[in-house]
């Protein structure tokens, strides 16, 4: 850390360190109505420890933790420690003997302290110097390089999402996108929405589980005054969103995602691969179709010379599976259109001709297409003016929290971890930075 220019000047050296240490605390952390009384450095099971105590100036008035009124004194109780941020890898606490004010409103209650919150045990600063690295490394790290514990780095980084999210505007959010994300093992998602204007993406909301009641939830937190405002709604297909969009954002023009539609068609010509390599195996023919997975699902320009020699191999037999692949590279021109209208009739085109092929599950993406149509080329329409890839992005983001979240069992702290990586929240502006 660096040191203040001024601080340790020649007549704090003369008296000691201890003066030292409390003009360099009073320097990056002052209070108004508490001084800094003494500082000494002590030894606490091995361990060196800093403790400074502070104290209320004479005749100073009490704040009431209950309604912020300034009282007087009713009495006083045991000496609390709240630890501050370490200074040379030391750990600091500060120690303040607690008192109780007599409110007019609440009676007999704690006071109110400027550098602490509650029965909080880590100073605002520290909370906040915690929540910052947090953003970095895991939690888990974090609290193994300032030698604090798990729990008190999700104390901060809940007290930072808290306040952010308190202060955070979302007058001007004009397009958002609904996904759902899996979070553990098993059949357990969260429904997540984001803004995904051009000039702004960020996490907007998390709920536990994709059912239409948890969007509905949304919704109502949201507003109806911001939900009417909403121009764009980008959303894949899963029904209960679509029915929950339709009725609380009529007004909007709903886009369904690309990334998921594509990921549909990869995911049906796996099973003709599938089902078609067994039929072969069982059948005694040449296993051509063995190891070709992702031949068949990457796009040509990311394939590697081995894999692009794969596939031109494979090519050459009249195979389900290569009439599918094919259906599927033939649909990739259709995002290459610039004019909505020019797009239908390629869609209708090729609709027809999965629907001829005799590969069911084509014929089943075929079907999906033509019912989703008018949100499907509603893509067009929204394309240059939102950031339609900012959904599948910010899951990435999404998936890397998650792999980072060594310890979370509940709800609760994915959600806080999410909003606090994934958020763009507001950060309280504190008097000395010590990142």
């Amino acid at each position: 850390m660096v040191i203040p220019p001024g601080i340790y000047h020649r007549h704090a050296a003369a008296r000691g360190p201890d003066v030292f240490v409390l003009t360099f605390t009073n320097r990056v952390q002052k209070f108004q109505s508490f001084v800094y009384k003494r500082a000494r450095l002590v030894e606490e099971a091995g361990v060196a420890v800093l403790l400074v105590d502070i104290a209320a100036r004479a005749n100073s008035w009490l704040i009431c933790s209950g309604c912020g009124r300034s009282c007087r004194g009713y009495d006083t109780l045991k000496a609390r420690r709240f630890e501050f941020v370490p200074l040379w890898g030391i750990k600091v606490f500060f120690i303040y003997v607690m008192r109780r004010c007599d409110c007019p409103n609440c009676g007999a209650v704690v006071e109110a302290v400027p550098w602490a919150e509650g029965k909080q045990q880590l100073t605002k600063t520290y909370a906040w110097f915690l929540a910052g690295w947090a953003k970095k490394m895991s939690w888990k790290e974090v609290a193994r390089s300032f030698r604090t514990t798990w729990d008190h780095v999700f104390q901060a980084v809940e007290m930072a999402v808290r306040w952010g999210l308190a202060h955070r505007d979302i007058e001007a959010v004009t397009a958002i996108g609904v996904d759902e994300v899996q979070w553990q093992h098993g059949q357990k998602y969260l429904t997540v929405v984001y803004q995904i204007d051009k000039e702004c993406k960020r996490l907007l909301w998390v709920g536990r589980e994709r059912t239409e009641e948890t969007l509905r939830d949304f919704f109502t937190l949201f507003g109806a005054k911001r939900s009417k405002a909403l121009k764009f709604v980008c959303s894949d297909m899963w029904q209960p969103y679509l029915n929950v969009i339709a009725k609380m954002a009529a007004g909007a023009l709903h886009v369904l995602d690309r990334y998921h539609i594509v990921a549909k068609m990869n995911k049906a010509l796996d099973e003709v691969r599938a089902a078609e390599s067994k039929d072969l195996k069982a059948k005694g023919y040449e296993p051509v179709l063995k190891k070709t997975r992702w031949c068949l699902l990457k796009r040509p320009e990311n394939l590697t010379e081995k894999q692009g020699t794969t596939l031109a191999d494979l090519l050459r037999y009249n195979l389900k599976s290569v009439r599918a692949y094919l259906l599927k590279e033939e649909f990739g021109f259709f995002w290459d259109y610039i004019y909505p209208a020019r797009a239908r009739t390629f869609l209708t085109g090729w609709c027809k001709k999965a629907m001829r092929s005799r590969i069911d599950p084509m014929k089943k993406i075929a079907q999906m297409l033509r019912t989703h149509q008018r949100q499907i080329l509603n893509w067009f329409k929204a394309r240059d003016v939102i950031s339609l890839g900012a959904v599948e992005g910010l899951n990435n983001k999404e998936k890397l929290v998650t792999r980072k979240a060594y310890g979370f069992r509940t709800y609760k702290a994915i959600e806080i971890a999410l909003y606090h990586t994934l958020g763009a929240l507001p950060e309280l502006k504190t008097a000395h930075s010590f990142g």
